[in-house]
């Protein structure tokens, strides 16, 4: 029996393509600058997103904390979602590793900050207070169901505090999967930050690997603060032209992923005991709600593990699958079939 795997788009496996390109990758020593590959995928990659230069590092969670600390000072405050996942999911590191003080504003369920709520967080010269160095957006927000921010969204966050001398950040981990969502150029969600991180790792189906841009003396200095992290690869060009296949081939297929996603929640949505909100639906994410008294998340979880199903229940009453790569629309009808199974009689 195949295994449909929901429970997030990093389960890809890399393409045909990727692996040839991986076999036959030119090398050479990434930390001395040597590695060809490695140097085609950063060109590429800050081209793709409108930036002079970029970095090639091991993980989202990777990238978002060397823009951090590239950014902010020990002692520093910077602003984010408090459902962002820099927040929720990645260890802390800001403060373990940079004294960066995280302050937190709330979402909204598109996982847009209020404007005015970010602006007034932001501190004043004050000597009691931290200074605010940043401020970090999530485009498309995981904990949100995938939404994604428009151009003029970002920018009415983005520009009036980079006016106040503050840099802006977007942990763009599914960046491209919101660009064609919103049938925009990625260029036109990056133009107004300071940096932006992107995984090649999640929807994009590259083994392993994300990229921080920004401009050329950004790019300098963090690739100091990823090699102070642990983040010298060496002779990285194996796994970076898997990203370059990734970054010239895998793009516009995500469009497959949301119909999926689409086709995904709507059945869902037909399924008694199950609740979704389709006015978020729209990327590869669904998040939905088990709202029977008669099952919980986690035993839903269970039953659909029985019937070749993965998915995460999150918390509360709320479960997430996520479509990608290796999951085709037959897969979807089979994975509400057993969803039908799984609850029947629970209602």
């Amino acid at each position: 029996m195949k295994v449909i795997d929901l429970r997030s788009d990093t389960v890809t496996l890399p393409t045909p393509a990727m692996r040839e390109a991986m076999y036959s990758a030119q090398v050479g020593d990434d930390v001395f600058g040597e590695d060809p590959t490695v140097n085609d995928l950063e060109a590429l990659a800050a081209e793709k997103v409108g930036k002079e230069a970029a970095l090639f590092v091991v993980s989202g969670t990777m990238g978002n904390l060397v823009c951090i600390l590239t950014h902010c000072q020990r002692g520093d405050e910077v602003i984010m979602g408090a459902r962002a996942h820099t927040f929720l999911y990645e260890v802390g590191a800001a403060a373990a590793f940079g004294g960066v003080q995280v302050r937190t504003i709330p979402n909204e369920a598109s996982g847009m900050l209020n404007p005015e709520a970010v602006t007034d967080a932001i501190r004043g010269d004050d000597i009691h207070l931290p200074p605010t160095r940043l401020v970090c957006l999530e485009n498309t927000h995981s904990r949100c169901g995938g939404c994604a921010l428009s151009p003029d969204q970002m920018d009415s966050i983005c520009i009036p505090v980079r006016e106040r001398g503050i840099s802006a950040h977007l942990d763009g981990a599914r960046v491209f999967n919101a660009a064609v969502g919103l049938g925009v150029d990625v260029r036109e969600l990056t133009r107004n930050v300071d940096s932006v991180m992107f995984c090649l790792s999640k929807g994009l189906s590259a083994p392993v690997g994300s990229l921080v841009a920004g401009s050329e003396d950004f790019i300098r200095r963090a690739r100091k603060n990823r090699k102070m992290v642990g983040g010298g690869m060496r002779q990285a060009g194996v796994i970076a032209a898997a990203g370059i296949v990734a970054l010239n081939e895998m793009v516009d297929r995500l469009a497959e992923d949301h119909a999926n996603a689409r086709l995904l929640a709507e059945g869902l949505k037909e399924i008694d005991g199950l609740d979704v909100d389709l006015e978020y639906v729209q990327t590869d994410i669904v998040i939905f709600s088990v709202v029977s008294d008669g099952i919980t998340p986690v035993e839903v979880a269970t039953g659909l593990e029985e019937e070749g199903v993965r998915l995460q229940a999150i918390g509360g009453r709320q479960m997430r699958a996520l479509t990608h790569y290796g999951i085709e629309e037959e897969d979807i009808r089979i994975a509400l079939e057993a969803f039908r199974k799984v609850m029947k009689g629970s209602v």
